[in-house]
């Protein structure tokens, strides 16, 4: 690439020095550390640091051209000054690698939950009727077959068109997430199908208030090609705002939910045997027996039923294809304990996906339910209290129990815990602050029917070191069943409830 390739795509204020137009570009970095001779080195105002700091370090190790958005006169090579700096990272990247989503289709999924478990069921369908996936997003990134663990649930527009640029796969499917939007990572891309999920407060600590939060998803659509598709479940308020605000626009908007008048609506969805039934165009009819259980889960479903139809699967192929998926790390994991409890490992964090997850379990039958969750230090404090008034409803006992800290000291969670505890909660829950021996008691003291709903950290590893010495949930209870009958001298904090 050379820079005139990209230069008229920037939004430039000033420049520093003659830009050589001609020059040939080796690689782009955000990173100081990995930037090498004949580089652009991308400066960007990041939470923790400013890249602008490392512009020396860049130049000393061979940036051929700096691009940033402060003002600057004291630069030794050519310096572009932009309006914004995220923004110009993803007109370059896409120059660089050579538009390399323009020959797949190209799918990004918003909403505050369920994008990982759609984005599982679409790539099975997908799969299934022998279209390759690509498949970016919170649990891991998939490209031609070979996993590699997730940085972020989206990455920068750097990794992204580096990543799409490696796959040699049929379609891409990315989880967007609201951070990703509001700081440009996906600029660059165009997408064939973006789906809206559903929006419950979250990241209000990030955005502020729920308009900010939507406006921020909305964006996602920016990006949707002239003939593009958008999928929006208009069963919840804000879902209902985002297809409106898309008809006016002239989108090609398919709403799912129950009303009739919706291009895909679900008729009937049976918790109990975990069953959806749902029509198209009020006229073609279909039925599919979920892996996953829950309500909230065939949404999911449906919208990955409305996606490969957009891409030209007819619908009995569709619903063949959910007879073969297992399971979702993390989503609604069951696990059968030899007294005929079960416990569930899910990776819920607000009151919206824990009312489902919980809800999920009573239609499963369970006869009662012990709930064990806590809260992310420096995240979402407003949430807490919906929280835990939530599980003192619809769970029989709760514990609560530490998530991760982040830069919050163990006393002050637990201090935490212990105030909502007191003010929101009641004489069945209980505080155990390791999770680990959180997990343990819970399985010590359930009886069959009973169902342990582990929530917060799905397919996670811990951040902390906890008595058991285990890094996940699913780990913890694995372990716990491997060691039966294991006694571990422990002193919980048990506050109100009593049982056996």
């Amino acid at each position: 690439m050379k820079v005139k390739d990209f230069l008229n795509k920037l939004d430039i204020i000033n420049t520093i020095h003659s830009i050589p137009l001609e020059a040939k570009i080796k690689g782009i970095s955000d990173n100081s550390m990995n930037v090498d001779h004949h580089y652009i080195f991308v400066a960007i105002k990041g939470v923790q640091s400013d890249g602008h700091n490392y512009i020396g370090d860049a130049i000393k190790k061979g940036a051929r051209i700096i691009i940033g958005e402060n003002e600057l006169t004291d630069v030794s090579v050519p310096y572009i000054q932009v309006k914004d700096s995220r923004k110009a990272l993803g007109y370059i990247s896409k120059e660089f690698y050579g538009n390399p989503s323009q020959d797949k289709t190209v799918i990004g999924i918003t909403g505050t939950n369920g994008k990982t478990t759609t984005s599982y069921f679409i790539k099975n369908i997908l799969e299934k009727n022998q279209k390759s996936c690509t498949l970016i997003g919170t649990i891991e990134y998939i490209i031609n077959g070979e996993t590699v663990k997730s940085l972020n649930t989206t990455p920068s527009s750097l990794i992204l068109q580096e990543l799409i640029s490696k796959s040699r796969d049929d379609v891409v499917i990315i989880e967007v997430s609201s951070h990703g939007l509001a700081q440009s990572r996906v600029e660059g891309l165009e997408f064939d199908i973006c789906l809206f999920t559903n929006l419950e407060p979250e990241h209000l600590d990030y955005h502020e208030s729920m308009e900010n939060y939507f406006k921020v998803k909305m964006t996602l659509f920016n990006y949707l090609k002239e003939d593009g598709h958008a999928i929006i479940n208009t069963d919840n308020e804000w879902g209902m705002k985002a297809a409106q605000h898309l008809q006016n626009k002239n989108k090609h908007v398919h709403a799912i939910g129950q009303e009739e008048t919706n291009h895909l609506q679900l008729t009937e969805m049976d918790g109990k045997t975990a069953t959806v039934h749902f029509t198209v165009n009020q006229k073609e009819s279909y039925q599919i027996s979920m892996p996953i259980p829950g309500i909230h889960n065939m949404y999911n479903a449906a919208f990955a039923f409305q996606t490969a139809a957009c891409i030209g699967i007819d619908g009995p192929f569709i619903c063949d294809a959910f007879t073969a998926l297992k399971g979702i790390n993390g989503r609604f994991e069951m696990t059968k304990l030899s007294n005929n409890a079960t416990v569930v490992v899910d990776y819920a964090h607000t009151t919206d996906a824990i009312s489902h997850c919980l809800t999920a379990a009573k239609h499963r039958g369970a006869s009662s339910i012990i709930h064990i969750f806590g809260f992310r230090g420096d995240r979402d404090k407003a949430k807490r209290k919906e929280m835990l008034s939530l599980t003192s409803r619809l769970s029989d006992y709760y514990i609560l129990t530490m998530d991760d800290l982040n830069s919050v000291e163990p006393m002050e969670m637990l201090e935490t815990l212990e105030e909502l505890h007191e003010q929101y909660g009641n004489e069945n829950g209980i505080i155990i602050a390791d999770r680990t021996m959180a997990i343990k008691w819970a399985m010590d003291h359930c009886s069959e029917g009973d169902w342990i709903v582990i929530t917060g950290k799905g397919h996670e590893t811990y951040q902390q070191n906890f008595l058991l010495g285990t890094q996940s949930d699913k780990e913890t209870v694995d372990n716990l069943i491997d060691q039966q009958g294991m006694k571990q001298s422990y002193q919980p904090i048990l506050k109100g409830m009593k049982r056996h």
